[in-house]
């Protein structure tokens, strides 16, 4: 996979904000842009100041010589126009790939860093084929209950989007630095058939001993803090531009919600070194890991799984910049 790109949500939102800084600069309102330049609808410009849709870059040298930008700042922001309008080739390939995987798919191209905790799944970046076809079964008896669109799309399909997006995490150049809370009761028997959950962590066992890969399993007894209970599952990214505001992403089950506010993102970033304390180290979450592989039916032993032979296969996997075939 090729080195990191910048995030097309990231890039929208940028160039949004630079839009709407030269517009005031150049003391126009949005009505007056919209009438000079012959836009038929004024909700065209809001879309493109707020981030909300892929720019046309037509449209962006229009406004930016409306505004009287100077050579260097309209060189940027075209530059920064054909990111946000990428959609990465992996993309293009899965076109089933649901509005709300997309959205974290774009989200995390470019990462520097990605912070996740969840109290009942397994992130979507950790997922095993058959524990994501699950997860996605799952929901689906609800999207159809309720009369959801997306509904009938191929399950296989998505699921092999979804790998795609874990590609980031082994690419060989600039993958990103990935820290995960697991909530105890996320790997257990009411998340998947025994045989799944098995596979499952063992693929955890194998990430957990890559580079870049830090995992912490959270017992279920476990104190956070001052008896503090995490309200949902979250995720913090950090970008490697800089100038791309770091970002977090709340998940509520049907509705996720993204945010770059401050005073939000502080928030979370403390409850999440709150967890990291709290839970087991690397080291103990690895053993723990194994212990729980051993014990689930159908595992011979604990001993089978745990570590006389894991050294060979985290070496290939090191080496090969990917996870190997089970």
């Amino acid at each position: 996979m090729p080195p990191a790109s910048p995030s097309p949500i990231l890039r929208r939102r940028r160039l949004g904000t630079e839009l709407r800084r030269l517009r005031e600069a150049a003391g126009l309102t949005g009505d007056q842009v919209i009438e000079r330049i012959g836009w038929a609808s004024a909700s065209k410009l809001s879309r493109l100041e707020n981030g909300r849709s892929r720019p046309d870059p037509d449209d962006v040298r229009v406004l930016l010589d409306l505004y009287g930008a100077d050579e260097a700042s309209c060189r940027e922001l075209l530059g920064i126009t054909q990111e946000a309008g990428d959609i990465r080739g992996w993309l293009r390939n899965y076109p089933v790939m649901t509005q709300q995987q997309r959205s974290f798919a774009e989200l995390e191209a470019g990462c520097a860093k990605i912070s996740e905790y969840n109290p009942v799944l397994v992130p979507g970046l950790l997922q095993t084929p058959e524990y994501a076809s699950v997860r996605i079964a799952s929901a689906r008896q609800v999207d159809e209950q309720a009369g959801d669109p997306e509904a009938g799309e191929d399950i296989d399909t998505e699921v092999r989007a979804r790998l795609a997006r874990q590609s980031l995490l082994t690419r060989a150049a600039d993958a990103p630095r990935y820290t995960a809370v697991l909530e105890e009761a996320a790997l257990g028997g009411r998340t998947a058939p025994p045989e799944v959950l098995r596979e499952q962590l063992v693929q955890l066992c194998d990430l957990a001993m890559l580079p870049n890969i830090t995992l912490h399993v959270l017992p279920r007894d476990t104190q956070i803090g001052d008896w503090y209970l995490p309200p949902t599952a979250f995720s913090v990214y950090r970008f490697a531009d800089p100038l791309d505001p770091e970002t977090l992403a709340i998940e509520g089950g049907f509705t996720d919600v993204m945010s770059t506010e401050a005073n939000a993102l502080n928030r979370y970033k403390v409850v999440f070194e709150w967890l990291c304390t709290a839970a087991l180290s690397e080291s103990d979450t690895l053993s723990w890991l194994i212990e729980a592989t051993g014990r689930l039916p159908g595992t011979a032993t604990a001993s089978t799984v745990a570590y006389g032979s894991a050294k060979a296969p985290t070496q290939r996997r090191r080496h090969s910049g990917r996870l190997t075939e089970r």
